[in-house]
């Protein structure tokens, strides 16, 4: 998903190696003026949110051809397409979203080379033979839509599986119910949310969240959502809402909360939880009643507790708290008597390693943490012990994810991976202490990997706080300032970029990139104060540290100004926006995709109220004033000479809506001073990229590394001719 900017006002070179392009037209202005709280706002492309309008739509669609013209005739990107497919066909299978059901049935997602699109599989056991349940490109073979498993749900035993499809990254699923022998039953349930499904028990019923509507410019779509109770067999029509604001008005869940609920098959409890994305959790816990609605539902905690993570057993809630602990701890309560009133410590917060996930197995609690950002350890505290131990890692790592069946069996699994340790899966053995290879990936070999170097390091922002950094480039590296260089952040929602391996990031640097990870405050690298230190009236450090970032390569050598890029997606669209508009003499080019690019506007989004939590809301007026500084779209000036911009959007997304980045497009179209390229790429067959194919994956990945280099004057990547547009 990209596109690309000219201007009519210049005569100038662009780099293609075919024939002449035409160049589309400027959108024109017409400005509307808001005023907020007493500041007044100009916003001269306010009808580009009309998504149907025909002027919008023709020029989308004429940018977007223009710019896969553009990017398709970049010397070096064929070369970087196809390490993508050598790179991926290494790998035999590649298996995700592993489900393990109370009797070892195995039930997972798997990629071969020659798919697209993954399938559903399941075997009896680790070692059981593998069937095929679920082939999504054979779903609907009269349409031209491409879908996708979106996620699948198991019940306990594993004989019939909830199965989420959803069609050109819209994420409006269908849900289908499948018994293990592949056979189908009649019932579809569709826009439903891929949250909150649950088996009840029984298995013959379980609950689901539904959109009010598929349409994903509504912008009621997502209020007072509701979650209902479907009986396996029965007409959809007669499900029976379960849990919202009508069913339990005593709760007063606002109309922005997403009521999820769940059964826990340990111990027999339902839970209930209005959710938005706000990190501060809300849980109310009752028992199952039958097919109706739960009554008496307790509260265990409410947001001002600073709960931001939780897990059961059959005797205990644990509880991930942040309060007086900005590294986290966790507290546990009875699960007879759960009320974080009466929950006692069992994780003290550690003084340099921030607590990331945790596991209850029947034998005790596992978790992990993460130190400096970068480094990762694992932890188990036995049930009738007094303190955690740290566990003997089979390497080290730079990241580590949890899995298991259950709290009732004692299975878990780690799977250990670094920026270059591709990843493995371990069966961790707490009788023996030793961790079991137990691969469901094929293993490949990179021998690149020996020719790359990761330096991590700490760099002062504008206020004197260190922030972390990785950076990934071949080994001998010279420092002397020509070498392109791309800075990708995020800094959003706590969420934290942990070393992990992936043949994207190797992909880049074997073409000589230099890939930089810049782990700004808004982020979870480093625990509670960081994420909220980049939040709201404090997100300018967001983008500041990624400024910071740019200085310090430029100062350091790895790159300079007139090849260093700037890179992120969705909220990261706003580390990006704000970076090249406050310093647009520091970057060479900026690739903001399917990004918050007018946060202002955001609340008008279908996707908006759900996360004023996250960046705040313009009915406050000082969270305005926040919003106002984090909006790119709104901080372009006319005359000014920013970055070589990539722009995308997809036209079916439902989290970053179209117009934002499209708006962004527009007026930078129009702002741009001099012959520097702004590109406006809209993918009309794709979401925010979760649900897109292997193939557009790989291109759009080749889009943004080929522009990169291009931009980053990488000699491969230049033009082999130039042809004159006017």
């Amino acid at each position: 998903m990209r596109n690309f900017h000219l201007f009519l006002a210049f005569s100038f070179s662009l780099f293609i190696t075919a024939q002449e392009v035409v160049v589309p037209a400027v959108l024109p202005e017409d400005n509307v003026t808001e005023t907020y709280h007493g500041i007044t706002i100009q916003d001269p492309y306010r009808y580009v949110e009309n998504l149907e309008d025909p002027q919008v739509l023709s020029w989308m669609r004429d940018h977007s051809n223009y710019a896969r013209a553009t990017l398709e005739a970049i010397p070096g990107r064929k070369s970087v397409l196809d390490k993508f497919y050598e790179l991926d066909k290494r790998v035999s299978s590649r298996v995700g979203n592993t489900k393990i059901t109370e009797n070892g049935r195995y039930f997972y997602i798997k990629f071969r080379p020659e798919d697209d699109n993954g399938k559903l599989y399941y075997r009896e056991g680790y070692k059981g033979e593998e069937k095929m349940l679920f082939d999504p490109e054979s779903y609907r073979p009269e349409s031209e839509s491409n879908f996708v498993i979106s996620n699948f749900f198991p019940d306990s035993h594993g004989d019939q599986v909830v199965l989420a499809v959803s069609p050109d990254g819209s994420e409006n699923a269908e849900l289908l119910i499948l018994k293990r022998n592949g056979t189908r039953l009649p019932e579809l349930i569709d826009r439903a949310s891929t949250w909150g499904i649950s088996w009840q028990p029984g298995n013959d019923s379980f609950t689901y969240t539904r959109y009010n509507s598929s349409d994903i410019s509504d912008v009621n779509r997502q209020i007072n959502m509701r979650s209902y109770l479907h009986t396996v067999g029965s007409s959809v029509e007669n499900d029976l809402e379960y849990f919202s604001t009508y069913t339990h008005p005593s709760l007063q869940i606002k109309p922005e909360e997403i009521p999820l609920i769940w059964y826990d098959n340990v111990n027999k409890y339902i839970y209930a939880l209005p959710v938005t994305v706000e990190d501060n959790l809300l849980l109310y816990i009752g028992k199952q009643a039958g097919k109706e609605a739960p009554k008496n539902l307790q509260k265990v905690f409410d947001r001002e507790d600073k709960v931001t993570n939780f897990t059961s057993d059959k005797n205990f809630i644990y509880m991930k708290v942040y309060d007086g602990a900005p590294h986290y701890k966790i507290l546990r309560s009875p699960i007879n008597t759960p009320n974080i009133k009466n929950a006692v410590e069992v994780i003290p917060e550690s003084a340099d390693e921030i607590i990331q996930d945790m596991r209850l197995t029947s034998d005790g609690l596992y978790y992990t943490t993460l130190k400096n950002g970068v480094e990762a350890n694992a932890y188990f505290r036995g049930n009738n012990a007094e303190e955690a131990r740290k566990l003997m890692l089979p390497f080290a790592a730079g990241s580590i994810s949890l899995d298991n069946v259950d709290a009732g069996h004692p299975e878990v699994w780690m799977t250990l991976e670094g920026w270059t340790r591709p990843e493995k899966r371990y069966r961790y053995d707490g009788k023996t202490d030793q961790f079991v290879l137990e691969p469901l990936s094929s293993q490949a070999e990179y021998p690149e990997l020996a020719e790359v170097e990761v330096t991590e390091t700490t760099v002062p922002s504008h206020d004197g706080v260190m922030v972390p950094v990785s950076i990934i480039h071949k080994k001998g590296l010279i420092k002397n300032g020509k070498n392109p260089a791309l800075i990708y952040g995020y800094g959003s929602y706590g969420a934290t970029f942990s070393p992990g391996f992936s043949p994207v990031i190797l992909n880049y640097v074997i073409h000589d990139g230099i890939l930089v990870i810049a782990h700004v405050r808004g982020g979870g690298e480093l625990g509670d104060k960081w994420y909220k230190a980049g939040q709201k009236k404090n997100k300018p450090n967001t983008w500041k540290d990624g400024i910071a970032t740019a200085e310090y390569l430029v100062k350091e050598g790895y790159s300079s100004k007139d090849r260093l890029g700037i890179w992120g997606g969705s909220a990261g669209g706003i580390f990006v926006g704000r970076a090249m508009t406050e310093r647009p003499d520091l970057f060479a080019y900026a690739i903001p995709e399917v990004g918050a690019m007018n946060t202002v506007r955001m609340e008008a989004s279908p996707n908006g109220p759900v996360n004023a939590p996250e960046f705040g809301t313009v009915k406050d007026p000082e969270e305005f004033k926040s919003l106002l500084e984090m909006d790119s779209y709104l901080h372009l000036q006319d005359g000014v000479e920013y970055p070589a911009t990539l722009v995308t959007a997809g036209f079916n997304d439902p989290r970053v809506i179209a117009w934002e980045p499209a708006k962004f497009a527009a007026r930078l179209q129009k702002s741009q001073k001099g012959n520097k390229p702004v590109l406006f790429l809209t993918d009309f067959e794709a979401g925010h990229g979760i649900g897109d194919s292997k193939s557009k994956v790989f291109e759009n990945f080749a889009d943004t590394f080929a522009f990169a280099l291009w931009q980053g004057k990488h000699p491969d990547f230049q033009p082999v001719e130039k042809v004159k547009m006017k």
